[in-house]
């Protein structure tokens, strides 16, 4: 590691969770570009949305996973409990929008992938690093 930090199971754990975090939006962003015409038809939106949304996807799991080891955990769930609870109210919003036959619940959910991933990368690089481990006391290495 390049900054020492207590290695726990719980952290070794959360570390893995925000790694396949990433990971899933660089899957997800990879997908919407490669299928952005076809995705873009079924949900309702352009190609040109899904494309920049996959790239926005692909840059917000990228960061998220090279900064895993130089930002404090706590800063990450922080980071993807609003997220997360972000993508299902939009989700959900989206649907409701579809299922009242409105054209629009595509836009409002492919808008959010778009921007969130972004605002949860630029939050990220700004966060305070995680203190080396000599300066982290016994009783909070678990966080």
């Amino acid at each position: 590691m390049t900054q020492a930090q207590v290695v726990t199971p719980s952290a070794t754990r959360r570390s893995a969770g925000i790694i396949a975090d990433g990971a899933f939006k660089v899957v997800l962003g990879a997908a919407y570009l490669i299928g952005a015409s076809w995705l873009g038809d079924l949900l309702g939106v352009s190609a040109w949305l899904m494309a920049v949304s996959g790239v926005a996807l692909l840059i917000g799991g990228g960061i998220e996973i090279k900064f895993v080891r130089s930002r404090p955990i706590p800063t990450y769930m922080r980071l993807m409990v609003a997220y997360d609870s972000g993508w299902v109210l939009t989700a959900l919003v989206g649907l409701l929008m579809a299922w009242r036959e409105g054209s629009a619940g595509g836009e409002v959910w492919i808008g959010y992938q778009t921007a969130a991933p972004l605002v949860f990368a630029a939050l990220l690089l700004v966060a305070t690093p995680a203190p080396p481990a000599s300066d982290i006391p016994a009783e909070d290495s678990e966080r």
